[in-house]
């Protein structure tokens, strides 16, 4: 399960509607509002330089935050949504929602293999293909995971491994109904291509059909007209 907390600090923002926001953006801060959990919206804003090191650390929109605003009790939050500027992609404004530890929420949840130097399909040289490095779950706020574990070691080439194969965090589901795959074992480019070849080859093999000349039965001579 996910670990600490980690902080984020934000401080009110005084006045609202674009004029203030572009003079926090002149001011190096990034505006934002905190909405949800039934009481009132919260204008605020946040460093520029903090949160674009929150953002390159990744995971930035599936990452639980206790946000510390003076003046105002910690509340747990998750940013739903990041606007940028269209020219520079540099964050112009934030959306954070409330959440108490049990309201569920959708989050992707990063991948991380297991069984690789098992897996008898990667022993013979195969390559492990990650179709969902990350899976969207309906997770409970107080209980998010860090991963989701997939064990590949009884994988052989050809062979893939799909959600149902995958044991969940206690209280996690897939948002996808469907038995989706995960990952798969593809063969080596030189197996892929060889085969590739033997297959053409018998493909031309059956085309071919042996042709004989037909002459008179034994003891008999053509006649000519």
């Amino acid at each position: 399960m996910a670990g600490e907390i980690p902080d984020l600090e934000a401080a009110v923002r005084t006045g609202t509607g674009k004029g203030a926001a572009r003079q926090a953006r002149r001011d190096n801060l990034v505006p934002g509002v905190v909405y949800g959990g039934g009481i009132d919206p919260l204008p605020i804003t946040i460093p520029f330089n903090v949160l674009l090191h929150r953002l390159k650390a990744g995971r930035f929109l599936s990452t639980l935050f206790n946000m510390k605003v003076e003046g105002h009790d910690d509340v747990r939050v998750i940013c739903r949504d990041v606007q940028r500027d269209v020219v520079k992609d540099l964050p112009t404004h934030l959306d954070f929602m409330r959440l108490r530890r049990s309201t569920k929420i959708n989050l992707f949840i990063p991948v991380e293999f297991t069984g690789e130097d098992e897996a008898p399909g990667l022993r013979r040289g195969g390559v492990l293909t990650s179709v969902r490095p990350e899976i969207e779950l309906i997770v409970t706020a107080g209980d998010i995971p860090d991963h989701v574990t997939v064990d590949v070691s009884a994988l052989d080439i050809g062979d893939s491994v799909t959600i149902s194969d995958v044991i969940l965090p206690e209280g996690a589901k897939p948002t996808i109904d469907r038995d989706f795959v995960i990952a798969s074992i593809q063969p080596p480019s030189g197996l892929t291509a060889q085969e590739e070849e033997e297959g053409e080859e018998e493909e031309v093999g059956a085309d071919e059909v042996p042709t004989t000349e037909m002459g008179p039965p034994d003891g008999e001579e053509q006649s000519e007209d």
